[in-house]
This record gives C-alpha cells, structure tokens and sequence, in this order.
C-alpha cells in the first residue's frame, strides 16, 4: 500500500494511474508458472547471487543453491527462495555467513490479488477505481486508478 500512496501522492490531485495486476489463481498454475520447465525463473533468481558475487565480492557457488518458489495462500503470495543444497559458507563484504543443508535465502515475494482486494488496497492508498479489465480466464486485471480532484 505504501508504494500505491507514495505514487497517489506524485501524480497529485485528478492524477491517473494504470496498473497490472496478477490475480489469484489456482496454486498448481502458479508454482507452475514460477518453477517453469526452462528453468528460466530459476536462472532468474540465482541472477541475484551472480550480481551479489560480481557487485559485492561475494563467493557464493552458484552450483551450491538450487531455486523453490512455492504459493503462501495464507499471505497470498508466490514466495521466491534460494535453497543451499549443502552445507557451506559465504563471504560477503569481509564476513562470512554459515549455511546448512536446506537453509533457505527469501529472494522475492509476488503478491497476487482479487480485483475487490486490489481495489481496496488502491482505495487505502489514495485512488479511487475508474476503470478494470480483465482477461477472459481471469488471470490478470489491468486497473485504471485515479486521485480525487481538488475540487471533490
């Protein structure tokens, strides 16, 4: 709500914004979805320790962790983890971090949303609903938000 709020507040009185959002699925399409056959998504999230090791002089053996993404229906949220297939140890900007087998690095979370959920949210955050489509599976929604004139 936070990011909708500070984006209510830049585009200012009588301001638009268009927005996509991912609607909640059913959970085997999701992790589907996020643990693709290519294994692109996982080349995606194990980007993040490529960039850490290139960025920060870290030495995490990309070789070492494999790729989990799994639905949280509780949170409603695809959740994204790297999982240490061993035990093993990082350097990272001169200290080093301890890993067991199984431990886990939580990479991303992608929120997926009801468009009356979606709505409210936006209502919380400053905008009011002008317009929202939808696909015809009802996968995703694009939703045209507005703030309040001045004048209303």
């Amino acid at each position: 709500m936070r990011f909708l709020a500070l984006i209510a507040d830049m585009v200012g009185p009588g301001g638009r914004l268009l927005i996509g959002v991912d609607l909640k699925k059913d959970k085997a399409i999701l992790e589907a979805a996020y643990n693709d056959a290519l294994g692109v998504t996982a080349a995606f999230n194990r980007n993040l320790l490529a960039r850490i090791n290139r960025e920060l002089g870290a030495d995490f053996d990309l070789k070492q962790w494999r790729h989990r993404a799994f639905y949280n229906a509780e949170r409603g949220r695809i959740e994204m983890h790297l999982v240490s297939r061993v035990a093993q140890s990082v350097r990272l900007l001169g200290r080093r971090f301890d890993f067991i087998e199984g431990e886990t690095i939580h990479t991303e979370n992608s929120y997926k949303y009801s468009v009356d959920g979606f709505t409210a949210l936006a209502a919380r955050a400053g905008f009011a609903t002008d317009t929202v489509w939808t696909d015809a599976n009802r996968l995703f929604s694009p939703h045209l938000l507005r703030t309040e004139d001045e004048a209303d």
